[in-house]
């Protein structure tokens, strides 16, 4: 019998976003697969509850964007890696690149993977042309986007046949069968509208604030929900009274229950200024909503223009206006959209398909636990 070999999540951030919803729901699901896994958290990680009821072991660990420069703090995180017994690690953030895959490479662990899910460029430094070149083994990325970002400021910054790309998935099973309580209830015939997201300025949730004084002009009934919290909420609000709009608008604050919310809706806004991989899209989908975001950033991979929902020029508040009113005045195309949608995530965007390609890799599958000889 092979000795367990740790597949070990780092992910030192304190809030709750789309990265940290990766490292959970992919530690758990290798761990129901059979496979050893170690998440280590921040110290004041505001998830850390749904880290404790998804029973995946953990450790608290605090990095800063220095830490790798303390030698004591680079053997603390090598002799944690080594009691660990891993023999892939996962980090998050370019801090716990930075100290983690240092450490795990002293360690001597196979594989060191960063996983990288935003769509923005990686800068050409002398430190990250270092680190991709001699510490990191293997790049996962969440979208060919994103992918394409690696190395566009440096053309030989790492491997192209080293980057993998995988989708973030969704348990199509398990969300269909989630009970839900619809978050709002629509009033005179309105058109709701929904986002979620963090409250900060790559969400760029202004534009639907924008949106409504647009709607309001033209007279269309309507109310946003914007869920989320975040250190933007203040200017939102203020911005909605300017606006005179406050009235359509409805500030949910975090949405624990995804899909209580998506129900609550007729149509999905994506606003972000860029995004890795837009998951809120996926779920709206999969309660069969049409989608509307910017044909920018990963945002193509998952709508399918005029089939799903709208990809529209980005920040042309005129053109998402349109296409709210011909969704108000269109319940046909509404509903077909919504079916659209959902066939897309059961094709695409499927837990199944996730964990195969997952299981494809080989910083994942050699560290299937317990094999026998």
């Amino acid at each position: 019998m092979h000795e367990a070999k740790t597949i070990c999540f780092f992910n030192s951030t304190n809030a709750w976003g789309g990265g940290e919803k990766w490292h959970l729901d992919t530690s758990a699901l290798l761990k129901n697969k059979g496979f050893e896994v170690k998440m280590f958290i921040s110290e004041n990680a505001s998830w850390k509850n749904l880290v404790e009821e998804k029973k995946i072991p953990f450790e608290r660990i605090k990095v800063g964007n220095l830490s790798f420069l303390n030698p004591f703090k680079v053997l603390k995180t090598k002799s944690l890696i080594k009691k660990n017994n891993a023999h892939t690690v996962i980090v998050n953030l370019p801090r716990d690149l930075k100290l983690v895959g240092i450490a795990a490479k002293l360690a001597g662990v196979k594989h060191i993977v960063y996983r990288r899910g935003s769509a923005i460029p990686i800068k050409n430094t002398f430190l990250n042309r270092y680190i991709f070149k001699n510490i990191v083994t293997s790049i996962l990325t969440n979208s060919e986007k994103t992918k394409e970002t690696i190395n566009q400021n440096n053309s030989n910054l790492f491997p192209k046949d080293k980057i993998f790309v995988v989708y973030n998935g969704i348990d199509i099973d398990e969300f269909e069968n989630r009970e839900f309580s619809p978050v709002y209830e629509a009033k005179d015939n309105e058109i709701v509208i929904g986002n979620v997201g963090r409250l900060v300025e790559q969400k760029a949730q202004d534009k639907l604030l924008e949106l409504s004084s647009v709607l309001e002009k033209k007279k269309i009934k309507h109310k946003i929900l914007i869920g989320g919290d975040g250190k933007l909420l203040n200017y939102l609000q203020a911005k909605a009274k300017e606006l005179s709009v406050e009235n359509n608008i409805v500030f949910t604050g975090f949405v624990k229950d995804v899909k209580s919310f998506m129900k609550s809706i007729d149509v999905f806004v994506l606003t972000s200024k860029w995004e890795g991989f837009g998951y809120v899209l996926v779920e709206a989908m999969a309660c069969k909503k049409p989608v509307i975001a910017f044909d920018i950033s990963s945002n193509p991979e998952i709508i399918k223009d005029n089939e799903t929902g709208f990809l529209i020029p980005a920040f042309d508040i005129d053109i998402l206006s349109e296409k709210i009113i011909e969704l108000s005045e269109n319940e046909s195309l509404k509903k077909e959209m919504g079916e659209n949608s959902y066939n897309r995530v059961v094709e695409l965007f499927s837990i199944e398909k996730t964990i195969n390609n997952l299981l494809s890799l080989d910083f994942i599958s050699e560290c299937k636990a317990k094999q026998d000889d």
